[in-house]
């Protein structure tokens, strides 16, 4: 099978772009898999297809940009010069664009192929039902919101017009199912990108303990409660702990964490790392004590969840209802905190860093949870599922062109 995967795929840095690289990684080397095409928005000779690895060849066909109008057009042409037996497309809602226009058209890409009869597979991370526009950052405007649910609407209608979606929890299958009558819905996990050795979950005493974050910050996901939290933290004990602050501004909010170093230039033992290379990840997570989750709302499945899981370590979530249900659903473990208070992320983190035995317990929870679906599980959910497609495409050629025999 000839497979194009049309995502964004580091260096860019539009959202999605590092799960497309651990799952780009684990499906070239699926022996069902011939060649894989990148239908990305970065240059070939931007991007890391070297993988140590065996697997098919990888090829990168840059053909659309982030607020492009004209990106269906431009995805369909490559589409057409590259005849692929079959399309995946990692979506989210602002994939192609925070110009609600241009992310409008680029969604309507999977339709267009079904039409073309090219099997295709959605992969949404979010659906509209579960996104808090106003904490997410799209409008407070109550008005607005109405009008961006109503063209959420339309567009999961369309896009529910692959042949599959899948979606990462059994909750957004549920819902698709009930309010849209879907019958193409599956649920497959998120995955965790990198299953390392089971780590020794011990920390370097002798240094600060790092609490740390990780993500594109300024809508949903800001850093200021979490820097209070830990100043209460060291105001009311002799914990001695560094902020690490892993990451980049959200592209909606260019400037957001600049803002942030001159607002707590005096605080002490707080580090901006910026962007973090793949290269530079695992590090990372290995020297951080624990995982701080600073969201006031949540736009689906956590990719830094898993990773935190797959390295070892324990995390403190908002009590919120889809990171909630996520951690129950998959066994994953932590401090839970009310998002409208620093003064509770405070106690969350300090039950963890003041006590080596629940850190440890946390960590192993954790550990255990994102092993249970590693990437390459993932990966041939994903190509059992194109199996289903192609052979039920084929079954109804088949059963067209006998009908078409018996009429004449």
């Amino acid at each position: 099978m000839k497979l194009a995967l049309v995502t964004a795929y580091p260096p860019s840095k539009v959202t999605l772009n590092e799960y497309a690289f651990h799952l780009v990684r684990q499906l070239r080397q699926k022996q069902s898999v011939t060649e894989l095409v990148l239908l990305t928005d970065v240059q070939p000779d931007q991007v890391h297809t070297c993988f140590e690895e065996q697997g098919c060849q990888v090829r990168v066909v840059p053909c659309w940009s982030f607020n492009s109008l004209s990106n269906i057009l431009t995805i369909n042409k490559a589409i057409s010069a590259e005849k692929p037996d079959a399309i995946l497309y990692n979506l989210q809602f602002m994939k192609f664009g925070d110009s609600k226009i241009a992310a409008a058209l680029g969604l309507l890409t999977p339709m267009v192929t079904r039409l073309r009869r090219i099997p295709s597979i959605v992969l949404l991370h979010n659906i509209m039902e579960t996104v808090d526009l106003d904490s997410a950052g799209f409008t407070a405007n109550r008005l607005f919101q109405a009008i961006f649910s109503l063209i959420g609407n339309m567009l999961t209608r369309i896009i529910l017009k692959a042949n599959k979606v899948a979606v990462t929890m059994d909750k957004y299958v549920d819902i698709l199912e009930r309010k849209y009558r879907a019958t193409n819905v599956m649920h497959i996990p998120h995955g965790t990108f990198e299953t390392a050795e089971e780590p020794s979950y011990a920390v370097d005493q002798s240094k600060p303990l790092q609490v740390m974050t990780f993500g594109k910050f300024g809508t949903y996901k800001k850093v200021e409660d979490m820097i209070e939290a830990v100043e209460m933290i060291r105001a009311r004990t002799n914990l001695n702990l560094e902020i690490v602050i892993a990451g980049t501004d959200n592209p909606n909010v260019p400037g957001y964490l600049e803002s942030v170093k001159q607002k707590y230039a005096d605080v002490k033992q707080i580090r901006f790392t910026g962007y973090v290379e793949e290269e530079e990840v695992p590090t990372l997570f290995n020297e951080a004590a624990v995982v701080v989750f600073p969201y006031t709302s949540t736009t689906g499945s956590s990719g830094v969840l898993h990773q935190a899981g797959s390295y070892g370590k324990a995390v403190v979530m908002p009590d919120l209802g889809d990171l909630a249900l996520l951690m129950e659903d998959e066994g994953y473990a932590g401090e839970l905190f009310d998002p409208s208070s620093a003064e509770d992320l405070s106690h969350a983190i300090e039950r963890i860093v003041a006590n080596h035995q629940h850190r440890v317990a946390l960590s192993k929870a954790n550990y255990q949870a994102a092993t249970r679906y590693p990437m390459t599980r993932i990966a041939d959910m994903y190509l059992a599922a194109f199996d289903q497609v192609m052979n039920t495409q084929k079954a109804g050629v088949s059963s067209s062109s006998s009908w078409s025999t018996e009429l004449a």
